[in-house]
């Protein structure tokens, strides 16, 4: 008999009473692979009438996440075609501290058993594939394309971040991961539990802990700079022998409380060594230096051995030219800087004023060598109290120099 159906109409089965229902497993995996998307967006399927596609449950992806019973949204691949992804709710708002991890960076270079697995039959509905997945990491301001494992998750993307920029991270600090949304057009915060299964674009975003900038000082976390303290400055710079005897101070002030100190000296052969007032003993680093800032391979090296640093007290000459450059490396690569005003000058004394105003305005902390100090020991109680006392019951020189800043 002829049909009169349209063409390309699928015609229905004459009678399906006689069809045993499916079982629970396999109605849930047809549900799974069958998600309709209305016009205006997708509407995702829920198990157990949960909350909407972005939930409080927040468990993970499938038997991975270990998480609720909420089905997670599937959200079409752009172009149309039947590949899916799923996002789970939660994120890892909190930040990660990064750590290096020889095992886990050859996990994010090698494709795993998993996504080395054959594809499903067509028609299956599953979303696996063997290939891997192209993704473009950002961070800052540069853009690097890679490729990771299908599925990979969290881990994995920490640690491809980690060899794509390793040499630029501060690992002393925290970060977070977050993932551009086409359908809010920014990025967020990349949902807990999301796998990676098309190409996407993730970028590594360091958290900003505004209390930093309120200078708090502790021994522990704080690492003294002593700038270019030479001999043929003596003549050139104004109040050197001020700044001398207060650079002094604070150095035997940084040898109570233990605090690591490193020393430069600008092209030592022709300006000379440190001067003889200036006392070393115990320092972690005394570096000739042809380069203006003091942060070098070698004191980036050394800042790395010590463990927890956050602040850099800096003094010395000049200040417009190599503490202007050293404090602006140091705030670039997130370390909290404190200039102390009474241990630093220049030749000319508009130079001076007019660098200590812009670093100002950069938030570095502009300050003197009695504050430092008392900042560090906080308490009258602190076990080196008597001895910093003795330091600073002179005071300071009364030159100029503070009444320039």
């Amino acid at each position: 008999m002829q049909s009169c159906l349209p063409a390309g109409t699928v015609a229905p089965a004459a009678d399906n009473r006689d069809q045993q229902p499916l079982p629970d497993t396999q109605r849930a995996e047809g549900a799974e692979g069958n998600h309709s998307c209305s016009p205006g967006g997708v509407s995702p399927t829920q198990s157990r009438g949960g909350p909407g596609p972005w939930g409080r449950g927040g468990g993970g992806i499938g038997a991975r996440g270990g998480g609720d019973a909420t089905t997670p949204p599937v959200w079409p691949e752009a172009g149309g075609g039947g590949t899916t992804r799923r996002r789970s709710c939660g994120s890892h708002s909190g930040g990660v501290q990064l750590q290096r991890s020889p095992l886990n960076m050859a996990a994010a270079q090698q494709p795993s058993a998993e996504a080395a697995a054959p594809l499903p039959p067509s028609g299956s509905g599953a979303c696996s594939s063997s290939a891997p997945v192209p993704v473009l990491f950002c961070f800052s301001v540069f853009a690097r394309p890679s490729s990771v494992p299908h599925n990979a998750g969290y881990e994995v993307l920490i640690q491809k971040f980690l060899s794509l920029y390793g040499d630029q991270l501060d690992m002393h600090r925290k970060f977070v991961v977050q993932l551009f949304s086409e359908e809010w057009s920014q990025y967020i915060d990349l949902p807990k539990g999301f796998l990676v299964s098309e190409r996407c674009k993730v970028r590594l975003v360091p958290l900003q802990i505004q209390l930093t900038t309120l200078g708090n000082l502790t021994p522990s976390s704080t690492v003294f700079f002593c700038c270019d303290m030479q001999e043929r400055f003596r003549p050139a710079i104004k109040y050197f022998g001020d700044i001398i005897s207060v650079g002094q101070r604070l150095l035997q002030g940084a040898r109570i409380l233990g605090i690591p100190v490193i020393v430069t000296e600008q092209y030592p052969k022709g300006l000379g060594n440190t001067v003889q007032e200036i006392d070393l003993t115990g320092a972690k680093l005394v570096l000739p230096k042809t380069k203006f800032s003091m942060v070098l391979p070698e004191v980036e090296t050394a800042l790395a051995e010590i463990p927890g640093v956050r602040s850099i007290v800096l003094f010395g000459v000049e200040t417009h030219v190599c503490i202007q450059q050293t404090a602006l490396e140091l705030v670039g690569r997130g370390l909290e800087v404190h200039i102390v005003a009474d241990a630093t000058s220049s030749r000319s004394m508009m130079d001076r004023m007019f660098a200590l105003e812009r670093l100002a305005r950069t938030g570095i902390i502009v300050t003197t060598s009695e504050a430092i100090l008392l900042q560090l020991i906080a308490d009258k109680d602190h076990p080196k109290f008597k001895e910093i006392q003795n330091l600073i019951k002179a005071s300071a020189p009364e030159s100029g120099l503070l009444s320039k800043v």
